[in-house]
């Protein structure tokens, strides 16, 4: 670890689960961020953990304070563009939440203006830090089943019942599946096997009386392979969440990671390890090695949402590479459009 002596005054726009689990705990624990300052606009849930910290009633109040100079934009996604743009504007450093923004118009100002501004722009893609998809982005790395042939990337909940959430199941733009999970897949394809040649989508709402796609299944057309994303509401028994085969074998990966469950249950985070390995193997490995055939169970190493936080530290400190830039997000949610209009369409869309 580098130099820490910085600290980065740190305010976070929402305190709901996002706020709770995957910003507030991290920012407190972390030696060069301090946690200044928290909207609530009527609950004081946040002083209980937190009561160093300001307690804000109104986002814009973080915008207008010289004091901070990272917001933290964890809000409905229908919000992103603006409060971003108006931090942006008063010269903060930015994450903002997945998915990134409405539309990729909306992503590629965001990130045009941080440019401008000369702050970073930094997108909050946490499930590039679980265990699971490390384990994942490893094997193929290594080309340890060969050249990959297929590939399906999963994210699955069993919520038959409408969230009340408004902003991620009411008919506004950004809602629905395909940007809420979808988000995490897009992500994760495109830092694997970059961008596509072309993208084929099917979209339903299968639970009654939903106004938004409750089930996503998006194929993705690339020179020599294909990679399937499928989402679902109506997944009740997990499977394999990551299934690749190539031309030396094949790899399984189950989603494992522990660190949502921890924090839930109130365990804090720390730069070091905090979050325990899966407690039996979640992966399986058919592959040959040097002629031979080997077949064997893996089970992933923890992973550390810490790290990105870390990695946005020594950006904004030492100058290192940006983790998630807004090109990155700007990509995903171009290709989330894409995959909706071959919905809509009924075709294959060229991107």
């Amino acid at each position: 670890m580098m130099n820490r002596t910085t600290i980065i005054k740190a305010g976070i726009c929402s305190y709901g689960m996002s706020g709770k689990l995957f910003h507030a705990p991290f920012i407190n624990a972390h030696p060069g961020f301090e946690l200044s300052a928290i909207v609530e606009r009527s609950k004081n849930e946040s002083r209980e953990r937190y009561p160093e910290s300001k307690l804000v009633r109104a986002v814009d109040e973080l915008f207008e304070d010289d004091s901070l100079q990272l917001i933290i934009v964890n809000t409905p996604v229908q919000t992103h563009f603006d409060y971003a743009k108006k931090a942006l504007l008063k010269g903060k450093h930015v994450i903002v939440e997945k998915p990134f923004t409405v539309t990729s118009a909306q992503a590629q100002e965001l990130t045009d203006l941080a440019h401008s501004q000369n702050v970073h722009l930094f997108v909050y893609q946490n499930r590039r830090y679980d265990g699971d998809f490390l384990a994942v982005k490893e094997v193929v790395q290594s080309k340890l089943i060969g050249d990959i042939k297929e590939a399906e990337i999963r994210y699955d909940r069993y919520r038959p019942e409408i969230s009340p959430k408004v902003h991620k199941e009411s008919d506004l733009p950004g809602a629905g599946i395909s940007y809420d999970l979808g988000a995490h897949l897009a992500d994760q394809a495109l830092q694997l096997f970059g961008w596509p040649q072309a993208v084929f989508a099917d979209m339903m709402a299968m639970r009654d009386k939903s106004p938004v796609d409750d089930y996503v299944e998006i194929i993705l057309y690339y020179a020599a392979h294909r990679v399937r994303l499928k989402a679902s509401c109506f997944v009740k028994e997990p499977v394999q969440e990551y299934i690749f085969n190539g031309s030396l074998g094949t790899f399984l990966q189950k989603r494992s990671d522990l660190q949502e469950t921890m924090l839930l249950k109130g365990v804090k985070p720390s730069v070091e390890s905090w979050c325990p390995a899966p407690d039996k193997p979640d992966g399986f490995l058919h592959t040959t090695v040097d002629g031979k055939d080997i077949r064997e169970e893996r089970t992933a190493v923890p992973g550390n949402y810490m790290n990105y936080f870390e990695d946005v530290y020594q950006a904004l400190v030492n100058g290192a590479p940006n983790p998630v830039p807004g090109e990155d997000g700007v990509r995903s949610i171009r290709l989330i459009e894409a995959a909706k209009e071959s919905a809509r369409e009924g075709k294959v869309v060229k991107v």
